[in-house]
């Protein structure tokens, strides 16, 4: 296990260290060539290979800064495999620093971005250089399968005859709440500035946020609730959507320390764990279903597990 949290561990300061070093150069690249560059930058050429689109200079640096930055807070949550994710985020961050370096050298020492150079050779090179990462990259993913959790015995609470017990929770990430305030109001900012005429709707930009700002509400707090019917976890401030298991179909419960490094992050996670709903650090409420590990941060975890075990036990295994 200790192996396991030390590779999750490095491999997460990899990715934060791309996603800041491609942050960085999407923003310092035409800054630093401001000298040789007019207010407003051809960003967007015709099929003749004429540029027919431009942004000012704060618009070309913000808009893929945006792009980027939102893209590394959807990864964060995305219920793909980390090898998966990381993929992708090295495939988007070659092809944004491409097309950004492109775009700087396009326009440099020209008055006017309609006389941009042709950007076509460096979107080739770009285009494929991240076709072939990405390739490289999930080659690689698909030849790390990862090894089945064995299945362990958990603890047990005596149920006396005819009583009915239920157990519930509920756990809050204030962080991943206030995340979800502000890529919301970012949101309804571009969205009232389109709708009130001051600019044209930057639909990269509201799109990519409202779809951050929603997965990272539903996954800011979680209810979790055990009745004799099994296992319900429920979703976000509004309780929706809504995970069932039925008593039948969990084999076993157990209480488990988790970190997102082990795990890929935070949120709605999939890794060689199986499946880690992520609020915080600490323990986890895990249960095992249809040969699959499903966990959920949760205060008194190891009381829900022995209330859980006892609860779907089968006849034979009852005291």
């Amino acid at each position: 296990m200790k192996d396991r949290g030390g590779s999750n561990s490095a491999a997460a300061w990899g990715t934060a260290a791309w996603a800041a070093g491609i942050l960085a150069l999407l923003v310092a690249l035409p800054l630093a060539a401001r000298s040789g560059l007019e207010d407003r930058l051809a960003t967007h050429w015709g099929a003749l290979g004429r540029p027919d689109g431009s942004l000012p200079l704060w618009g070309a640096v913000l808009l893929p800064a945006s792009i980027w930055t939102v893209l590394v807070v959807a990864s964060v949550f995305w219920r793909a495999a980390r090898r998966w994710r990381t993929a992708v985020l090295l495939s988007c961050g070659v092809l944004l620093a491409g097309e950004q370096l492109a775009i700087v050298r396009a326009n440099l020492h020209h008055a006017d971005w309609r006389d941009a150079d042709s950007v076509t050779v460096g979107a080739v090179v770009t285009v494929v250089a991240a076709a072939a990462v990405a390739a490289l990259a999930g080659a690689l993913a698909s030849r790390r399968p990862t090894a089945p959790v064995p299945l362990p015995q958990g603890p047990r609470m005596d149920i006396p005859a005819g009583e009915r017990r239920v157990w519930l929770s509920r756990t809050t990430n204030p962080w991943l709440t206030l995340l979800a305030a502000v890529t919301g109001l970012v949101t309804l900012a571009a969205l009232l500035a389109g709708i009130g005429g001051l600019t044209k709707p930057t639909w990269l930009l509201i799109v990519p946020f409202a779809v951050v700002s929603t997965s990272v509400l539903a996954c800011s707090s979680v209810r979790v609730r055990i009745t004799e019917r099994g296992l319900d976890v429920a979703f976000g401030p509004l309780g929706w959507p809504v995970r069932r298991w039925a008593a039948a179909d969990i084999d076993r419960a157990r209480a488990e320390t988790r970190t997102p490094a082990q795990v890929g992050g935070w949120g709605y996670r999939l890794s060689g764990l199986g499946t880690t709903l992520m609020l915080r650090s600490g323990a986890c409420l895990v249960i095992r279903s249809k040969g699959k590990d499903f966990a959920v941060t949760v205060d008194d975890a190891e009381r829900a597990a022995a209330l859980l075990n006892s609860l779907t036990a089968k006849p034979a295994e009852r005291p």
